[in-house]
C-alpha cells in the first residue's frame, strides 16, 4: 500500500468517526463541529485520490475556524441548559490522538517526497490536522469541566484555533 492508498484509507475512517459523533450528539453546535470535521476529511480523501491517479489535486484550505470559535461561543453559552457534548470524553481523546498521528504522519511524509507540490501539500493537510487536534482539545477540556472553563476570564481562554 502506498502513501497516498494508506492516507485515503485514514481519511474515510475519520470521516466516518466523525459522522458518528455527529450523529450521536444532541447539541447542535457540537453536530456541526463535527459534521464540519467530517466534511474536512472527505475533502483530503478526495484530495489524495486525485494524487493518487496522478492528478493535479485541488485543495481548498479547511473551513473557517473563526465559525469553530462561534461554535465554541454558543456550546459555552448554552452550558446550563443541560446539554451534555458527549457521553463520555473518550470520543474527543480518541480523535485527539489520531488527530495528531496523522499530524505527525504527513509531515514526516511531506520531508521523504520528491516532488515539491506534493511535499507542500502534504503539509498542509498535516496542518489542517493539528487544527482539527486543537478543536478536539478545547471540546475535551469543556467537556471535562463545563462549568470551570471560562471561570479564568473569557473566551480568549481556549487554546489557539
Amino acid at each position: 500500500m502506498n502513501i497516498f492508498e494508506f492516507a485515503m484509507k485514514m481519511e474515510l475512517d475519520g470521516k466516518a468517526y466523525y459522522e458518528k459523533l455527529a450523529s450521536e450528539s444532541e447539541v447542535t453546535a457540537l453536530k456541526t463541529i463535527f459534521s464540519n470535521l467530517a466534511a474536512d476529511e472527505e475533502k483530503h480523501f478526495e484530495t489524495f485520490k486525485a494524487l493518487k491517479t496522478g492528478l493535479t489535486a485541488n485543495f481548498t484550505e479547511s473551513r473557517d475556524l473563526d465559525l469553530h470559535k462561534d461554535l465554541f461561543e454558543k456550546l459555552i453559552a448554552n452550558r446550563h441548559k443541560g446539554e451534555f457534548l458527549f457521553h463520555s470524553s473518550d470520543g474527543y481523546r480518541l480523535g485527539m490522538e489520531i488527530e495528531a498521528e496523522m499530524e505527525k504522519f504527513y509531515t514526516e511524509e511531506a520531508q521523504k517526497e520528491n516532488n515539491p507540490g506534493n511535499a507542500k501539500l502534504l503539509l498542509r493537510i498535516a496542518e489542517e490536522e493539528r487544527d482539527h487536534h486543537k478543536i478536539l482539545e478545547n471540546l475535551y477540556q469543556f467537556a471535562l469541566a463545563p462549568q470551570y472553563f471560562l471561570a479564568w476570564g473569557e473566551f480568549s481562554n481556549l487554546k489557539e484555533l
